[in-house]
């Protein structure tokens, strides 16, 4: 088995990066988009709904311009009090 922990991720930037959000369903997803992101450009697509409807997932793409970048996106997603989970 490959550990991908010992690999670490090359990418050219700025590239496109996507991140899959949980959220409960009756959280509005513009407010958390405007928490994060503020102005910068970026598109939310809904992705999935749970199968008893609680929660709802969304796809999150923008260009990020370094890995710096790329990281501390996904910590503030997962530390946003509203985010059940970052993917």
């Amino acid at each position: 088995m490959i550990d991908l922990n010992k690999h670490k991720l090359e990418l050219t930037y700025p590239c496109y990066w996507k991140y899959k959000i949980v959220i409960l369903e009756s959280i509005n997803v513009k407010h958390i988009s405007k928490d994060v992101f503020g102005d910068r450009e970026h598109k939310v697509n809904e992705s999935n709904v749970s199968k008893k409807g609680k929660f709802k997932s969304y796809n999150i793409e923008l260009i990020v311009h370094s890995d710096d970048d790329r990281t501390e996106l996904h910590k503030v997603l997962g530390d946003h009090k509203d985010i059940k989970m970052v993917l």
